[in-house]
């Protein structure tokens, strides 16, 4: 027994094997651990800047900050995160400064009182400093988890890229009324994309540096970049139930939209040339009332039907007065059009 006891010791062949397995089998898990590099999501932006409007979101700030942050480490760029704090009425801004002090960078603007979400992305976008943007709802219903395959869609030649929220957590007014409003934008504006009003944006530099958002108009912000010639696309994007506060939507945003609509393709399609859409009206309208005033003088020539008391008359003259009108107004316009042209509403592609 004494003589095999060593003999024991020195060749436990299978036990070894399986010690030096197991040592094998930790160190390649390790080196997996190890290499965090393997994961990093490459884009081609330096630096991108990630920009928050938000109105009373106090409880879902410093979460979408954590989500942001997580998500953005994977991502081989530079980064900042700006808040545009549009006049909040609770604990927001204090949340934003406590984050600020903790992370240099955070970045934030704050109004004396609420304009409005365009007011806060026409500043915000003059602060930025990289050269792609990204924007999204501070309500923690956009995904941060999105921000990578934006930037990605970007690198595959497009100059902005807009999230459709294919599968929405909202309200069913909101979101059946978006859904005609999304449709009639497409039809009116001949941009093919699902939903023109996501908060969840990506843009190249330039396209924020051409485009002019005011009043309400972030709602058309796809509508004015193709109108400068930039390149539109859209992808889906996730889309979650709203976790604190309320919405900010109203019935009467509603009816806004329409308007701002009309103000948009005029803006965009007419403001070069007023006489296209002005003179178009002037001629149907005269038209209509040239044929109904043919109409009641063949009735009176070979009919000798009275012309008195005849509604028939009153608006085939009211008609062909509106018509000289609309071309009067784009006459008008196509003047001011011509002595006070703008070089800079031109955006350059390249030059040499």
């Amino acid at each position: 027994m004494l003589e095999n006891s060593p003999k024991q010791e020195n060749t436990p062949k299978t036990g070894n094997k399986r010690y030096y397995y197991r040592k094998k089998y930790y160190q390649k898990n390790r080196n997996r651990e190890d290499r965090p590099s393997q994961n990093i999501i490459k884009v081609n932006c330096k630096k991108v800047s990630i920009l928050i409007p938000l109105l009373n979101e106090e409880e879902s700030l410093k979460p979408l900050y954590a989500e942001i942050v997580k998500v953005i480490k994977t991502i081989n760029c530079d980064y900042e995160i700006i808040f545009v704090d549009d006049g909040s009425t609770d604990k927001s801004l204090e949340i934003i400064k406590d984050i600020a002090k903790t992370d240099n960078k955070v970045k934030y603007i704050s109004f004396k009182k609420n304009y409005g979400k365009s007011a806060a992305l026409h500043f915000g976008f003059k602060y930025v400093t990289g050269d792609s943007v990204i924007t999204m709802d501070a309500d923690l219903q956009d995904d941060p988890e999105e921000i990578p395959n934006l930037l990605l869609k970007l690198d595959e030649g497009f100059d902005m890229v807009s999230g459709w929220k294919k599968l929405r957590f909202d309200p069913f007014i909101k979101k059946y009324s978006s859904r005609f409003f999304n449709y009639v934008t497409g039809v009116m504006s001949g941009i093919k994309i699902h939903d023109f009003n996501c908060g969840l944006k990506a843009y190249r530099k330039p396209v924020i540096e051409n485009i002019n958002v005011y009043g309400e108009l972030h709602r058309y912000i796809p509508v004015l970049a193709d109108w400068k010639g930039f390149l539109v696309t859209e992808i889906v994007v996730k889309h979650h139930p709203r976790r604190y506060g309320k919405t900010k939507f109203g019935i009467s945003r509603f009816f806004k939209g329409f308007v701002d609509l009309i103000t948009v393709l005029f803006t965009t399609r007419y403001i070069r040339r007023p006489m296209h859409l002005f003179g178009f009206l002037g001629f149907f309208t005269s038209l209509l009332g040239f044929v109904i005033s043919g109409y009641l003088t063949y009735e009176k020539v070979f009919f000798d039907k009275p012309l008195s008391n005849r509604p028939l008359l009153f608006l085939g003259m009211l008609l062909i007065i509106v018509g000289v009108q609309f071309f009067a107004v784009g006459l008008l316009g196509e003047i001011m059009v011509h002595n006070f042209r703008n070089d800079e509403e031109f955006v350059i592609k390249d030059k040499k």
